[in-house]
């Protein structure tokens, strides 16, 4: 449970008096058609030359430069807030609440910082400089930071674009904002000027916060000439390298003149007691709004997510159940931290006394055996992305090792499949109780099987596990979408073994190898479900995964399977607090556990709701908090025997309920089940199944055109000039659909071969890597309807 306060608690306090602006941002002013808000006389006194000019080469205004004479009050005090743990020493008599009291996200720093004060919180080693800062530094910072966004005039509410990749600056710039009161709107640098300039638009943001100089750069021309700025805040690099052109009359501070400002005025505020009617502070309440986040979307808008304090503090205090972290423990982050679950994450650990490493896709190998980390952030492809790398070495081995291999692991999946009968976790939507015969019947012949089994899946864990466990052995390694977690824990990490991994060739190119030796434990995954062979393959080998599921406008994580308790085909039981409830997709009648129906969430992490878009927030969270997640899934029910009774409550996916296909048949079709089931092959890169309105599904395939080829050459099926016809490629795709989909409910028909990739950068992927199915078909409508012609 959250702590309560008060908060109407208010307590005078020395500060800049106004939402303070230099002279020189007086023409930026009248530029953007803002007037500037009246000036007491006493506030006019911080106006006075006392003011100092800053490195930014702009004049500033800061406590220690701004005190009126004593005795001079505001008629009008300025109305401020500030985080009530963290900064409670600047509020009279503090505020009463104990060190795990938080009511907003920046509180936790407080806490972390008197419990792990000297230890190292973060690792970041390739920006410049590179920085390394211990919990009780890393309080500082952000106090720093914060108190130097007010000097400049942030005021609680205002909107902050921080448009940045990860680094400690970023978490830094992010907590700092936030402890203002004030509302980060976050985004990386990969997406596009103009995507950026809609999101900076409509949300209102007063001000910006860039990363670098190239990006500042990038947007120079397409985005900062079009935007009212009240300043920019460059986190990393040398301001002389930016566009002057693009800055004419907006001020500028890096990084370290907004920590210097907030370090000054700190001191001052420290020393002073003339100010104390010149602001009001106010704490930070749980449901203020801490940050906004624009969904990536799959289709239509992106909508701006409004996550508040309450939120994300309920993910910080939950996300233990699943992360048992220990003081000590590493952790590699190197994705954009505007996503959801990795944010979350970052948060979680830092009230653990985890330390912190930054690192980029180019060093990553070399910071897993130089920091040997327990934790690992990257996309659920990279588990897929494992699991293909090790089919294909163990088919390019000798037949007589592929032939020993693949029977081992065969023998393993129906040892695994016998234990999960006897032990009660096979999935089941039946409703009905087995007869206790037929109960103990299947129990003692489960038992027998894997009693035959045992020992040649002990030896398969000699000769052929020990081997793969130490070609992706990553201790406690995290991976994750914004629409899920996916977090596989693992310990004991030794000496480095290569593991492929595949071209992304978007978001993030994994053109690298990376692994470890360990022993492989447990395992997080999630994206609705990891794909089903993909599960049962790390469960037969010996890596226990744990598949979650969440989205971003649930903060985002919603349920995920324990270590004690974990059912293949499912997401697990819900996180504390949650409410999970299963709804006709017409009626909104809520069904009987086992029915299939639209997954529907409620509880303290659910969004505030889309910031100025009433109509989508009212489409998706009804009046008594419930939020329609857009997802086909069902509950587990509950049985007290039989093959399943260790599964109830649990919850499964199974797609989109916007991305089902209607046939003329009048057949609902999931594609999700198809496409996962296709994308085991080889041979195809990337697929959509199509299909609204037809008659047959087809499909849109980007060929893996080095595995065709390779297959072709093996078949012997080339042209005189070693060349692969167009006919040739399409019966080796139509051959492994029906062999990989062979167990769908539905078959592929026709299929449209594209060469292109669906990527970021073309605008069908989106920037957390899920393709936007109505942009590809919008992009191939006509050859799809030609398709169909010929067909």
């Amino acid at each position: 449970m959250l702590a309560s306060s008060g908060s109407g608690q208010m307590a005078a306090l020395c500060s800049p008096a106004q939402p303070l602006l230099p002279s020189t941002l007086l023409p930026l002013r009248r530029r953007s058609r803002r007037r500037l808000p009246p000036l007491s006389s006493s506030a006019a006194l911080l106006l006075s030359p006392a003011r100092r000019r800053g490195r930014c080469g702009v004049p500033r205004c800061d406590a220690a430069s701004a005190s009126p004479s004593a005795g001079s009050t505001l008629e009008h005090p300025v109305r401020r807030k500030c985080s009530p743990l963290l900064e409670s020493a600047l509020l009279p008599g503090g505020n009463g609440l104990s060190t795990h009291d938080w009511m907003a996200v920046p509180d936790i720093w407080r806490t972390a910082a008197e419990k792990y004060a000297d230890r190292v919180a973060l690792i970041d080693p390739y920006h410049e400089p590179p920085s390394e800062f211990t919990y009780k530094q890393l309080e500082q910072e952000i106090l720093d930071f914060s108190q130097g966004l007010r000097v400049i005039g942030v005021a609680p509410d205002e909107k902050l674009a921080l448009f940045a990749d990860n680094s400690c600056r970023w978490l830094v710039a992010d907590q700092g904002i936030m402890a203002t009161g004030a509302i980060n709107v976050v985004r990386g640098t990969r997406s596009s000027d103009e995507e950026l300039f809609q999101i900076y638009t409509h949300s209102e943001s007063i001000a910006l916060v860039v990363d670098s100089p190239q990006f500042f750069n990038r947007l120079a021309e397409s985005f900062i000439s079009r935007i009212n700025a009240r300043f920019i805040v460059l986190l990393w690099g040398e301001k002389s390298c930016l566009n002057s052109k693009s800055v004419s009359g907006i001020p500028l501070y890096d990084f370290k003149d907004i920590t210097q400002l907030g370090q000054e005025s700190r001191v001052t505020l420290r020393h002073s007691r003339e100010q104390d009617q010149q602001v009001v502070f106010e704490t930070i309440t749980p449901d203020d709004v801490a940050t906004l986040i624009y969904t990536s979307g799959t289709s239509g808008t992106p909508k701006g997510v409004m996550l508040t304090h309450r939120n994300l503090l309920h993910q910080i205090k939950n996300l233990w159940d699943f992360v048992p972290a220990v003081p000590g423990d590493r952790f590699v982050s190197m994705l954009p931290p505007w996503h959801a679950y990795e944010r979350a994450s970052e948060y979680f650990i830092f009230t653990y006394g985890i330390q912190q490493v930054y690192t980029t896709v180019k060093y990553l190998k070399e910071d897993l055996q130089r920091y040997q980390p327990q934790y690992i952030v990257s996309v659920p492809l990279v588990y897929e992305t494992l699991y293909s790398s090790i089919q294909r070495q163990i088919s390019s081995s000798s037949t007589a090792r592929k032939f020993v291999a693949l029977a081992l692991i065969k023998i393993s999946l129906l040892y695994m499949e016998a234990k999960r009968i006897y032990e009660g976790t096979v999935l089941s939507n039946n409703p009905a109780k087995p007869s206790f015969i037929t109960y103990m019947m299947n129990w003692l012949s489960a038992r027998i099987v894997a009693a035959i089994l045992w020992p040649l899946h002990n030896l398969a864990k000699k000769l052929v596990y020990k081997k793969i466990h130490s070609a992706i052995g990553i201790s406690k390694v995290l991976l994750l979408i914004p629409v899920c977690l996916f977090l596989f824990y693992l310990d004991n990490p030794c000496s480095s073994l290569e593991c492929e991994m595949s071209s992304l060739k978007n978001n993030v190119d994994y053109n690298m190898l990376y692994g470890f030796c360990g022993n492989l434990q447990a395992g997080i995954s999630g994206g609705g479900s990891l794909p089903m062979h993909v599960d049962k393959f790390f469960e037969a080998i010996g890596v226990k995964v744990q598949n979650g599921y969440g989205l971003t406008e649930t903060s985002p994580v919603v349920a995920a399977r324990r270590p004690f308790c974990n059912v293949l085909g499912t997401v697990g039981h819900p996180v504390k607090h949650t409410e999970i409830k299963v709804v006709d997709i017409e009626t909104d009648e809520v069904l009987p556990d086992g029915s299939k129906g639209v997954v529907k969430i409620r509880g303290p992490q659910v969004m505030k709701g889309y910031y100025k878009n009433p109509s989508a927030t009212n489409k998706v969270l009804d009046q008594e908090g419930w939020f329609n997640t857009g997802d086909i899934g069902w509950i587990i029910p509950h049985s007290p025997t039989g093959p399943s009774r260790k599964c109830g409550g649990m919850l499964v996916l199974e797609g989109r309920a916007k991305d089902t296909i209607v046939l003329t048949t009048g057949e609902n079709v999931e594609p999700a089940e198809i496409e996962e089931a296709a994308s085991r092959s080889n041979l195809i890169n990337q697929i959509v199944v199509v299909g609204q309105d037809k008659r047959r599904l087809g499909a849109i395939i980007v060929p893996n055109y080095d595995e065709v080829l390779v297959t072709a050459k093996r078949k012997s099926i080339l042209d005189g000039n070693d060349e692969l016809g167009k006919d040739n490629v399409l019966n080796l795709l139509y051959d492994e659909l029906r062999t990989w989909t062979a167990d769908c409910s539905f078959q592929i028909g026709p299929i449209l071969i594209v060469d292109e990739p669906f990527t970021v950068d073309n605008g069908l992927l989106t920037p957390t890597l899920k393709i936007r199915r109505d942009k590809v078909t919008a992009k191939y409508q006509i050859e799809i309807d030609a398709l169909y012609k010929v067909d």
